[in-house]
């Protein structure tokens, strides 16, 4: 790294709030339409001419808007996943990102006193917080599913788990692969009325319910043919994480398969670059969470009962990946 790259590292924040201020402000769906002067924008989006002239010239710097003939265009690329009637939206997993920037604004103080510095998005009081963290992650789920779920084989399985599965994105496209299987959501209550909606949505309200409970205190039923954990232990410290597999397993028929998808960190934990980072957005927002290895889950998973665990052949963003094994 040299200086130049250095300091580009330290601001690099600018482009990102301004592609959080034109999500927050929904001016692609605006533009997405048709082309618009800077005028029309800010009519739109009841801003400040000026001000919103300067955000749209940022934007299409960055890369996400065209200027021609003295309008604003949407990128094919921008009315696609950042305009709100496009089916690929990807506005409230941004709109999570904006959410957590003023804990990341503290990380400093994080690190000084080893506790969160803001609250967990997913026991969110704020409703619209607490809607952009489960649609963000409906969001992401979406994005890598699609790939995930036909390179899994759960042909003879009946029965699903999608524990702390929030809006069911992979309990959605389980299903929609598996035309035999039926699923479970287990999350907070708060998170039914989201789950609810998606399933319904995809038109599988029929053959997919939702159990509220808290997964650390409460019982999550039994006797299903898989167990899915995506994104769910890093929640958690060690024995929470311990707690929430024991539980999987026993909610396991016997020779059930179990699945754990994390952000996964090497062995030495100082690569890949995003699990260490994700394993500081767990500091700033839970008591104990984290990222772990590849080696700490699976001993978690053994000490749990799992056995003939592998990582599944599947090159995942982030260094996200898949642990698989079964119950004796």
């Amino acid at each position: 790294m040299n200086p130049s790259e250095l300091l580009q590292l330290s601001g690099g924040y600018w482009a990102t709030c301004a592609l959080h201020a034109a999500v927050k402000l929904d001016l692609f769906t605006c533009i997405a339409g048709s082309p618009a002067t800077s005028s029309e924008v800010s009519r739109l989006t009841n801003t400040d001419h000026r001000s919103m002239t300067m955000l749209l010239n940022a934007v299409a710097a960055i890369g996400l808007l065209h200027f021609d003939n003295g309008k604003y265009v949407a990128t094919p690329f921008s009315a696609e996943y950042l305009s709100k009637n496009s089916d690929k939206y990807l506005g409230h997993i941004i709109m999570h990102h904006h959410n957590l920037m003023p804990g990341w604004s503290n990380l400093d103080e994080a690190v000084k006193s080893g506790a969160a510095v803001r609250s967990n998005s997913s026991r969110s009081d704020d409703a619209a917080d607490r809607e952009s963290f489960l649609m963000g992650m409906f969001n992401l789920a979406c994005l890598i599913a699609p790939k995930i779920v036909p390179a899994i084989d759960l042909s003879g399985r009946r029965s699903l788990l999608d524990l702390g599965g929030g809006p069911g994105t992979y309990a959605i496209h389980f299903c929609l692969h598996n035309p035999e299987l039926r699923a479970v959501i287990y999350d907070l209550p708060t998170t039914r009325e989201f789950a609810e909606q998606t399933v319904q949505r995809f038109g599988l309200s029929d053959r997919i319910s939702f159990s509220a409970g808290d997964i650390i205190t409460d019982g999550i039923g039994s006797g299903y043919d898989v167990v899915w954990i995506s994104h769910l232990l890093h929640s958690e410290g060690p024995a929470g994480a311990a707690t929430m597999l024991d539980k999987a397993v026993r909610s396991s028929r016997p020779d059930g398969l179990v699945f754990v998808q994390e952000f996964i960190l090497d062995d030495d934990r100082t690569a890949p670059l995003f699990p260490a980072l994700f394993s500081l957005n767990m500091l700033l927002g839970t008591q104990a969470g984290q990222s772990y290895s590849q080696q700490e889950l699976t001993q978690m998973m053994i000490n749990a009962g799992v056995e003939n665990i592998s990582r599944l052949p599947l090159d995942l963003p982030n260094g996200a990946g898949i642990l698989i094994g079964n119950i004796a």
